[in-house]
């Protein structure tokens, strides 16, 4: 599908060809410590400040205006400033009156909403700054620079990826079913690997606790279905239980690239014909699909909720209470639980580098190479360990071998104080800013980039969290679960990572389905058991009736138009 251009593309094929690729090797981090390098130099050599207006899809509730600790030495080696909004409510929808306007914040972050900015000129080509101006952009993307292109019709960069680290190794799972350390210590850590032991174990640790120490009742799931958590809690899970990577609202059929709306798969069908027999057997929190966020992580603070189906983020909040008060038994493992035993747990099946959603920069901002250089130097070595470290002597150490450690007491506030900590220390609080090496990445120094390694993990790990993995043969969370190798890479990164046109009648299907899924898998769910093929039947009547199977094959289109793109 043809893509109109608003903005001029900059020559991308012969600077991709020789100049973006060159240097990649080259002294960029030298020049990333030279604080003059990331912004414009007064006449006395001092940098004159400059404040950007920034805009995110994603919300931040610990964003402190620059003003903590790392905030300050970011403004001081570049002169920037941002006066930062963040989304709430409807994202999209605030994105498309954002990219309507014609009053453009001087940075944006539009996740895959991007395209609206694109059709309306209202971001431009970052082809010739990178190359010009971003020494430490280009070392960090090296060979994988073409991913950044944002079509084939459209070969422009539009984007800086900041959401997929690059060369990214995840060590660690946060993700799967979550139990709390004193369920399956009482019950003498049984095998949770299915469904049914994740049910067994529920039911029988509320038959000897049904209640707290205070008389209210336990609870044995909750799900989180407030706005876009429904599908992190409620849909996304369908497929991770039953073999299928995360595509988004799609199954991709990994030989022909055909997608299908995944809750038609019969396997998802049996996964909510499963939360319907929870709710049945009073296993599943009534309130869970109305319950608002707050209340959902004010529940896992109190530490009544036995069993989640989450991503660790996502109820992080409530869990730091629970660690704040020292109740570690209360926090929750990880289990690759799957709806039978026939099937693999997906939470590791590899992407490689996703590209896509990220950080650009509006056609009225009034400095964009002021900007990339400030992006550069977040992305160059000195910034990414102030971005993830902190400062030398206030956040960590660096001994005489060479070894970077967090300092003990800087840790401790780091995981159990975790909200207050990156409020203050900003820590945290700019990694989605500019482009980012992945975990198990290291810098020059030997170090690691960031703080998810195995051996900060471990230390990182609670009592109740390393007695729980030791009963189970296990150091980490990740031993439990199929690891990458196990699944071959999609050639297509990831389904839901694919910018939609906005000439392109799936935004408007999708959204279409998604008020349907959104209306009838809590029904389903609900339901008597008696009635839930009745009203399964009636859920994919619906869809059909909406065009379901048109958005497949517009979805299939942008899957096939992706490989190709990335294969050139």
């Amino acid at each position: 599908m043809a893509i109109k251009k608003k903005w001029p593309a900059l020559a991308l094929a012969a600077t991709l060809g020789v100049g973006l690729l060159a240097g990649c090797a080259g002294n960029g981090a030298d020049n990333a410590s030279n604080s003059n390098a990331a912004g414009t130099a007064s006449a006395s050599g001092e940098l004159k400040p400059i404040t950007f207006s920034f805009y995110s899809e994603d919300p931040n509730p610990n964003w402190a205006n620059m003003q903590d600790e790392i905030g300050k030495v970011i403004t001081e080696k570049t002169g920037v400033t941002l006066e930062a909004e963040f989304a709430v409510g409807d994202a999209v929808q605030k994105s498309a009156l954002i990219a309507t306007s014609g009053k453009y914040p001087d940075i944006i972050s539009a996740k895959t909403s991007i395209s609206k900015f694109v059709d309306a000129g209202a971001v431009i080509d970052l082809t010739d700054l990178i190359e010009e101006h971003a020494p430490n952009l280009k070392k960090l993307f090296g060979d994988q620079i073409n991913r950044l292109r944002y079509s084939n019709d459209d070969p422009s960069i539009y984007v800086i990826p900041t959401y997929d680290g690059v060369g990214n190794t995840a060590f660690d799972a946060t993700g799967g079913f979550g139990l709390q350390h004193r369920v399956v210590k009482e019950l003498g850590y049984p095998e949770i690997r299915t469904v049914e032991d994740f049910e067994n174990a529920l039911k029988q640790y509320l038959a000897k606790h049904p209640t707290d120490e205070n008389g209210n009742k336990n609870i044995g799931l909750s799900l989180n279905a407030d706005d876009w958590y429904m599908y992190i809690s409620v849909t996304n899970p369908a497929f991770f239980a039953t073999g299928a990577p995360d595509d988004g609202e799609y199954f991709i059929d990994k030989e022909t690239y055909e997608a299908t709306y995944h809750y038609l798969r019969p396997e998802e069908k049996e996964y909510f014909r499963w939360l319907n027999h929870m709710n049945a057997e009073g296993l599943l929190d009534p309130d869970s699909f109305v319950q608002k966020y707050d209340q959902y992580k004010a529940k896992i603070a109190s530490g009544r909720v036995l069993g989640l189906i989450d991503q660790e983020w996502s109820y992080a909040d409530g869990e730091k209470a629970l660690k704040a008060e020292g109740k570690f038994d209360y926090t929750y493992g990880h289990y690759p639980v799957t709806l039978s035993e026939e099937f693999k747990e997906t939470s590791f099946w590899p992407t490689g580098f996703m590209a896509g959603n990220g950080i650009a920069i509006s056609a009225t901002n009034p400095d964009p190479e002021r900007t990339i250089k400030f992006l550069d130097y977040l992305a160059s070595d000195e910034g990414q360990v102030l971005l993830n470290w902190g400062i030398e002597g206030t956040h960590y150490a660096v001994d005489e071998s060479g070894k970077r450690t967090m300092l003990p007491e800087v840790n401790d506030r780091r995981v159990n104080d975790a909200a207050n900590f990156q409020k203050e220390t900003g820590i945290g609080n700019y990694t989605l800013l500019s482009g980012r090496y992945g975990d198990g990445v290291k810098d020059p120094s030997g170090n690691y980039y960031t703080l998810k390694f195995p051996e900060q993990i471990l230390a990182d790990y609670n009592e109740a969290e390393k007695e729980t993995l030791a009963a189970y043969g296990a150091t980490m969370w990740k031993d439990l679960f199929p690891k990458e190798d196990e699944f071959e890479e999609r050639a297509y990164g990831a389904a839901w990572n694919i910018t939609i046109p906005s000439d392109n009648d799936l935004t408007v299907l999708d959204e279409r389905l998604k008020t349907i899924t959104w209306k009838m898998i809590p029904q389903a769910v609900l339901a008597k058991p008696e009635d839930f093929d009745k009203v399964w039947d009636d859920y994919v009547k619906q869809l059909e009736d909406a065009g379901v199977q048109e958005a497949e094959e517009l979805k299939t289109q942008l899957i096939e138009e992706r490989v190709e793109l990335w294969s050139k």
